[in-house]
Order: C-alpha cells, then sequence, then structure tokens
C-alpha cells in the first residue's frame, strides 16, 4: 500500500517550455476532424485558467483561517497560470505558423470570461458573495471534468498507437498529470466557502453544460479556418469514429464522469490517480527539462 495522499499532495507549478515547430496542423495522422476536437481545449483554455486564477485571488481571504488549504489554493493557482501560456503557445506557434488564425473566436471567448462570467453581478439580488460564491462551484464541477480527462488522456496509449504528436501529446498529459494532482482543491474550496449541495448541483450544469456545444462549434470552426481542409465538417460519425479508434472520450464517459460528481457523498480524491500522475510527470520532457532548468537557477 502506498503512502501517497490522493487528497493532498504537494502542488507546485512547473515551468514547462514546449517547441512546436515541428508539430504538425494534423497531429494525430490522418484525423484532421478529431484533432480539432481535441484542440478546442487550446481555445477555451487560456481564457478559461486565466478566469480560475482572477476568481481565486477573491478566494484566498475566504480561507484564511485554513492555512494548508490556502497553500493548495495558491499551488493551484500557479500550476493553472503555467496551464494557460503553455495552451496559448500552441495557438500562437502552433495553430497560427501554419496558417489557422484562432483569434476571431478566442477573442470572443476572453469576452465571455471578462464580462458574461466577470465580477459584476448577473442580477442586482444576487449579492457579490453569492456571485462568488456560485463561479467556485462552476469551477470546482469544471476542475472535476478536467481531472476525469486529465486521467483519460493519461492512460489514452491509443493515441500513441495512432501516432499523435509527442509533443503535443506530452503538454496533453503533463496539464492533464497536474489536473489529476491538484484535483480536490478546487471541490475543497467551494465546501469551504459554502458546501450546499443544491448550489454545487446547479453551478456544476451552469459549467458544464455548454461543454458539447463548446467541442462542436469549436472544431467547425478550426475545420472551417484550416487552409489544408475543403469543406470539412465535423459530423456525428466523424465523432463515433474517434470514439471508435480510442482517440476521444465517449459520452457514456463523461455522463458517467457527470454522475460521480452529483453524488451527495462525492470527494474528487475518491477519482483518478495521482500515482499514475506522479509517474507521468517523472518521465514527461516537459516537466524534467523544468525541474533541470528549476536546479540550475537554485544553485
Amino acid at each position: 500500500m502506498s503512502g501517497l495522499d490522493e487528497r493532498h499532495p504537494t502542488i507546485t507549478p512547473r515551468r514547462v517550455k514546449f517547441d512546436w515547430s515541428d508539430t504538425p496542423l494534423h497531429w494525430i495522422p490522418g484525423e484532421p476532424v478529431a484533432t480539432h476536437f481535441i484542440n478546442v481545449l487550446h481555445l477555451l483554455l487560456p481564457a478559461g485558467e486565466r478566469w480560475f486564477v482572477h476568481v481565486y485571488k477573491q478566494a484566498l481571504p475566504l480561507v484564511e483561517d485554513d492555512e494548508r488549504l490556502r497553500g493548495e489554493v495558491k499551488g493551484f493557482m500557479g500550476q493553472e497560470a503555467v496551464h494557460a501560456y503553455s495552451h496559448q503557445g500552441v495557438l500562437d506557434r502552433q495553430m497560427l505558423a501554419q496558417g489557422l488564425d484562432p483569434r476571431p473566436l478566442t477573442i470572443k471567448i476572453e469576452w465571455l470570461f471578462r464580462n458574461l462570467l466577470g465580477d459584476r453581478r448577473p442580477l442586482p439580488v444576487v449579492s457579490r458573495r453569492q456571485w462568488l460564491n456560485f463561479r467556485i462551484g462552476m469551477i470546482a464541477g469544471i476542475e472535476h471534468y478536467t481531472a476525469v480527462l486529465g486521467q483519460w488522456i493519461l492512460d489514452a496509449h491509443e493515441l500513441d498507437e495512432a501516432g499523435a504528436d509527442p509533443t503535443m501529446m506530452d503538454l496533453l498529459r503533463w496539464h492533464g498529470a497536474e489536473e489529476v494532482e491538484h484535483r480536490s482543491v478546487a471541490f475543497d474550496v467551494f465546501q469551504h466557502v459554502s458546501g450546499a449541495y443544491w448550489r454545487r448541483f446547479l453551478a456544476f450544469f451552469a459549467g458544464v453544460l455548454a461543454l458539447p456545444l463548446s467541442v462542436y462549434f469549436g472544431a467547425a470552426y478550426l475545420c472551417r479556418k484550416d487552409p489544408t481542409l475543403k469543406g470539412v465538417r465535423p459530423r456525428i460519425r466523424d465523432y463515433r469514429r474517434a470514439v471508435r479508434r480510442g482517440v476521444f472520450p465517449s459520452n457514456r464517459f463523461m455522463i458517467k464522469a457527470a454522475g460521480a460528481y452529483l453524488r451527495r457523498g462525492y470527494h474528487p480524491s475518491q477519482e483518478c490517480s495521482t500515482q499514475k500522475a506522479l509517474d507521468y510527470l517523472a518521465t514527461s520532457p516537459a516537466a524534467l527539462a523544468a525541474g533541470h532548468e528549476a536546479g540550475r537557477s537554485a544553485s
């Protein structure tokens, strides 16, 4: 039996870097639509992760009485900030460099997080604290999905068998491993500041119901703007083919994950494996290089 603490592992940002010069636009060979299904993450995550950090700066004073949770929140914020700029690098130096301009869509996504989910209350009857608690609940639900998807990408050997680009796989697995590593933080913050099951239920659906639509419309945009694709758009059969090949998670997987989160006795530490995450991080080329660079800076 391992003595690893699944609920409270050490959470430390890893200042990774990625070189996109050899990564093809369709980084899953022969699967341009499946590639763009997953590429939607790069569209959503830079703005989304920055929004997480913004909300959690406001949440920090609410956890002053719990020193360990406060430390975990700071580690969480550090990791999410690195996630944001790492995925931004895909947009700027992998997509844009190969003629696919994501900026018209990412500008709209930035607007959504800054305005629709910003600090301005949606209704006068909603207090600032209630709106903050609701957004903290949304993040807890989203983080549940990022953790289970992180575990999925760690286990998705079918992507390796399909010849997926190793640099892109390292980005996705490094990020996924850190999502598994810090998976309890957002839920613990929500429980600390609110904990009401009805709010968890409503915030979960507000945060994740848009996910299927985001994946479809994001992939449709990428296919339409892809200079190598003419008249290609995502279809149900493209999704089913990707699921059959094991290069994209199924609806059944996503629904099962929702059911787990909505159990009254749920806690993120019951899901995923911190040991698997750490095992990958111990071999990740980007994480290893970041560790060596940190060691040189400290010496």
